[in-house]
């Protein structure tokens, strides 16, 4: 029987490398994307080709809140159930705290919590029954920063969503976890100065960033296991550790 996943965001970073993991375990995927549409439907031709699986990219930027009808729609016309969502993509700001707008504080919020669960409320009954929902949390939940307030915030939210959903989903018989991630060496941690990546790396114990890939295995363990269930796994390679 095919199994399909859908991932936010699951073109690039973190998304990207779940999307590879579960098709290395024969998922068929769904990836939503914002805006780059090359980029886009040349990551699910190749994935496609290369894992002989289904694999559709879907433009719904996580800002609108038509997307939440656009992947609910895309589902119904392809006739498709869901074995797993991964709801990856986030949105931050990182103006400062005395410059910080509502307009910019309210964006994030949707992105990161608003746009998450009005998502699973429209297509919770097109997840299969033993199905698992995986949220993408943050280090910055647990380790708060300067850098964005709201992007801290709105993870912390994140998280305590995966310990109140559980409850919620119990009728569905569809299980909710979290990875909340350190610093993983996507493309847009590589932009970063070399003097803050080596300041990053000092304060872990491992002394390197996290690989996509070994990220990524943490996401496909929750969905494997079904005895997890309200948990949230942080993964930051010792940080913080002196």
């Amino acid at each position: 029987m095919k199994k399909f996943a859908l991932i936010t965001g699951g073109t690039k970073g973190i998304g990207k490398a779940v999307a590879t993991c579960l098709a290395d375990s024969g998922f068929n995927l769904i990836l939503t994307y914002a805006s780059d549409d090359k980029n886009a439907t040349a990551v699910a031709s190749e994935l496609s080709q290369s894992h002989s699986v289904e694999a559709y990219a879907l433009k719904a930027d996580i800002s609108q809140s038509e997307s939440i009808q656009a992947i609910y729609d895309f589902l119904m016309e392809k006739s498709l159930h869901l074995d797993a969502l991964v709801l990856n993509a986030g949105l931050t700001c990182r103006d400062s705290f005395e410059n910080l707008k509502l307009e910019d504080w309210e964006r994030v919020f949707f992105a990161n919590v608003h746009f998450p669960v009005f998502l699973i409320q429209k297509i919770v009954t097109l997840i299969n029954p033993g199905g698992c929902i995986v949220f993408t949390g943050s280090l910055m939940a647990v380790h708060p920063h300067s850098v964005s307030l709201a992007y801290g915030v709105t993870k912390s939210a994140v998280h305590a969503l995966v310990k109140n959903l559980v409850k919620f989903l119990v009728p569905y018989k569809v299980r909710v976890n979290g990875v909340a991630p350190g610093f993983v060496d996507t493309e847009w941690q590589k932009t970063k100065p070399a003097e803050i990546r080596h300041n990053i790396e000092n304060k872990t114990s491992l002394g390197r960033f996290c690989k996509p890939e070994e990220i990524a295995e943490v996401y496909k363990m929750l969905i494997a296991n079904d005895y997890f269930n309200g948990d949230v796994i942080v993964v930051d390679g010792g940080y913080s550790y002196k």
